[in-house]
């Protein structure tokens, strides 16, 4: 057995802006958790926008002043508690970052992300410690396994990103049949791209406004060894988008619009650039719908479809680490920066500033790589 520490140093993000570290206490192990040994843990929108610039999130869903950031946190299994029923130490596992009751309906369907016990419902990194460690406690029950083919960079994006848009997407559905737009080319709509790309999307058009992005999003690959871009056409942001997006489609739009920035603009040029009976998936939190929206002449008319889609279960995620293997696609080809744990506030600043892919805490074998 690896000799465990009594304490470590963590990060946690105090809601100004900054990252400040302390030392916590490695708990004794309960019945039915494990120990892990952190790998990878990646940087969500969602840190930024509800917990590092200011804590917004109120009640049990609010972030616990002090507690261990990183709710996209993947690892090696060192340690296990009582009662354990599948996992064992040496296995890789990713953990679904939201640890519900396991009675309430939600829970049963898989979708711990809405638990409706407020004892019970508690987020890794938000309400419970994270992965900005090298070490974290997790439940059983909460863990996915990784397979051999990916790496700790690929499951940690599973835990929230990645497995939040393959649940979007599931819900539009997406073939060979579809062109799709996705606006909003952060690391989620990056992660919308290599889905639907993976999953034969004939055409994939993006819309960004920051010119960073624009240039990543342009030069991104589905696979190495592959000449097969994620995106056919990236536009920037403008007025003219949804006439530029028909114009790419013969007119008649896209059948299928995946929005990733929450923006009141982006949204409104994903419904608009759907083509008739089109079906829109919102991702991106936050924000209104622009002021411009009809619904009569936007949605109803053109029997489009909107849905809404916040995070997946834990079906979903062992579907989607099952087709990564079978695509032969690395979600950690969109981490554009690598940092190790002592660097923490220069990731958390790069993720803020959106000049940037996918940014990565990185531990052990998985600090190979770029790193700042």
């Amino acid at each position: 057995m690896k000799t465990i520490p009594k304490t470590m140093t963590g990060a946690c993000l105090p809601g100004n802006g900054t990252v400040a570290f302390k030392t916590y206490k490695i708990p004794p192990l309960k019945h039915g958790e494990v120990l892990l040994k952190i790998k990878a843990s990646t940087i969500c929108g969602s840190d930024i926008r509800c917990i590092y610039h200011e804590h917004l999130g109120k009640g049990p869903e609010g972030y616990q002043p002090g507690t261990i950031a990183g709710h996209e946190p993947c690892g090696q299994v060192i340690a296990t508690g009582k009662g354990m029923r599948r996992f064992k130490e040496g296995d890789r596992v990713i953990v679904y970052h939201i640890s519900g009751c396991g009675l309430c309906n939600d829970c049963r369907r898989g979708y711990m992300i809405s638990c409706t016990s407020e004892t019970f419902r508690r987020a890794y990194g938000w309400q419970r410690n994270g992965g900005m460690a090298p070490y974290m406690v997790a439940e059983e029950k909460d863990l996915v396994a990784l397979p051999d083919a990916l790496t700790y960079a690929d499951g940690a994006q599973v835990a929230c990103g990645f497995g939040t848009v393959y649940e979007g997407i599931q819900k539009i559905g997406v073939s060979g049949n579809d062109a799709v737009l996705i606006t909003g080319l952060g690391p989620v709509g990056l992660a919308a791209a290599m889905i639907c790309r993976a999953m034969g999307a004939s055409c994939v058009i993006g819309v960004e406004a920051l010119p960073e992005r624009i240039r990543i999003a342009k030069r991104l690959i589905l696979r190495k060894r592959s000449r097969v871009k994620l995106f056919d056409h990236v536009l920037k942001a403008n007025a003219d988008n949804v006439d530029a997006i028909k114009a790419l489609t013969d007119g008649q739009g896209c059948e299928k619009a995946v929005e990733c920035s929450a923006h009141p603009d982006a949204r409104l040029t994903a419904v608009q650039a759907a083509r008739k009976w089109g079906k829109i998936v919102l991702i991106g939190e936050g924000g209104l719908m622009s002021p411009e929206f009809a619904p009569s002449r936007d949605i109803i008319h053109d029997q489009k479809m909107i849905v809404g889609s916040w995070v997946t279960n834990l079906c979903q995620m062992e579907d989607l680490v099952e087709r990564l293997v079978r695509w032969d696609i690395h979600p950690a080809d969109l981490i554009t920066h690598r940092f190790a744990l002592e660097q923490a506030p220069e990731a958390y600043a790069l993720m803020s500033s959106g000049k940037c892919g996918k940014v990565a805490v990185c531990f052990d074998e998985e600090r190979n790589g770029q790193m700042f």
